[in-house]
């Protein structure tokens, strides 16, 4: 079943509403419209091979969860499917009768300590990648292994790059041997040391991920001694595809907005942080997941940027210690219970396929 599909058999569809930033209370100008909603599958693609969890529209501002997802996410203490499931009635658009069998109530549990301070940790650590990617950005053109590799001397080490320069080497005109029992560490040699023959080089081109062996003649004399530091290079490799990724596919606006407040880490991220844990600690102090957020106010300072990056992460660890002592004094459970959950999936796929609701 496509989106259209699904818009076109709007009998399937348990729940829609309007979600994100206008439910949170935390819409400002120019702000996107989200929803997310439950469909059930008809019966007869239920019995048959196509399964579907979820279902939405090619920008994926609309997301639908099929009714079992959707349940298995809650016994799972899900942040956004216990946010739809308590949105504010202003945003609920249409709501089946059979929603009433599922009360937020009987599924929350101490999980929500793990779940909403665990998205509160990933909204963290993209702040903080965006703080590193705009006070260490790094260069388009990526660096070569030779910019990883050192070569001992005067009783400590230099690069390599800087060794070649003071013997007037060529990384071309040079050759590696493994040296035994040392992990990326070589014997160098030069060709000014053959009478006949040639080594192959240090690296066989700009473009190559590892140094390469030459064959050496039995008896000759290494005049350096190099360390390849591939650990800090396959680093670095992985890093500079990810900034290069990110400079291709962010939000232009967003990093602009970023740069404008100059505090060099993405404040929206960090306002959802501060939502998502302090929904955290409402779940254990009220047993309740309060969507629409009367500490606006605060979460859009966050947002313009108002607060240095080391207070808020000063901030975050006062919350976090708040939180854990909360959900030790709750009255919780540990988990929802599972066999309940699929006792009321099967009720509500049976009152409705048979249409007693």
């Amino acid at each position: 079943m496509t989106y259209k599909q699904l818009k076109q058999q709007k009998e399937l569809i348990l729940l829609d509403c309007i979600s994100g930033s206008t439910a949170y209370n935390l819409n400002v100008a120019g702000s996107d419209v989200d929803k997310k909603g439950i469909f059930i599958m008809p019966q007869q693609q239920l019995y048959g091979f196509e399964r579907q969890d979820q279902i939405a529209n090619k920008s994926n501002d609309e997301v639908y969860f099929e009714i079992g997802r959707f349940l298995e996410l809650l016994t799972k203490n899900n942040p956004n499917i216990l946010e739809l499931l308590t949105t504010p009635k202003e945003h609920v658009l249409f709501r089946h009768p059979l929603m009433d069998l599922i009360k937020p109530e009987d599924f929350l549990s101490k999980l929500c300590l793990d779940t909403f301070a665990g998205y509160a940790q990933t909204q963290i650590k993209k702040a903080r990648g965006l703080n590193k990617k705009i006070n260490k950005p790094l260069d388009a053109e990526r660096k070569s292994v030779l910019d990883f590799c050192f070569v001992i001397y005067n009783n400590g080490s230099v690069p390599l790059k800087e060794w070649l320069k003071d013997h007037s080497f060529n990384q071309d005109e040079c050759g590696l041997v493994n040296l035994e029992h040392f992990r990326n560490v070589y014997l160098l040699y030069h060709q000014r040391q053959l009478t006949d023959g040639w080594f192959k080089g240090l690296i066989s081109g700009p473009d190559a991920d590892d140094v390469q062996l030459s064959s050496v003649p039995k008896g000759l004399e290494n005049i350096a001694v190099m360390n390849f530091n591939k650990d800090s290079y396959s680093i670095y490799c992985r890093e500079h595809k990810e900034y290069l990724e990110w400079e291709e596919k962010r939000n232009e606006h967003r990093y602009q907005s970023t740069l404008s407040h100059g505090k060099s880490y993405d404040a929206k991220n960090m306002m959802h942080t501060f939502r998502l844990l302090s929904m955290a600690e409402e779940v254990a102090l009220y047993q309740q997941v309060i969507v629409k957020r009367e500490d606006r106010d605060f979460l859009l300072k966050i947002r313009n940027g108002m607060f240095e990056f080391d207070d808020l992460m000063q901030m975050v660890e006062e919350k976090m210690e708040q939180i854990k002592v909360a959900y030790e004094k709750s009255t919780l459970p540990d988990r929802p219970d599972i066999h309940i959950t699929e006792s009321l999936l099967v009720q509500i796929r049976e009152k409705f396929y048979v249409r007693k609701y």
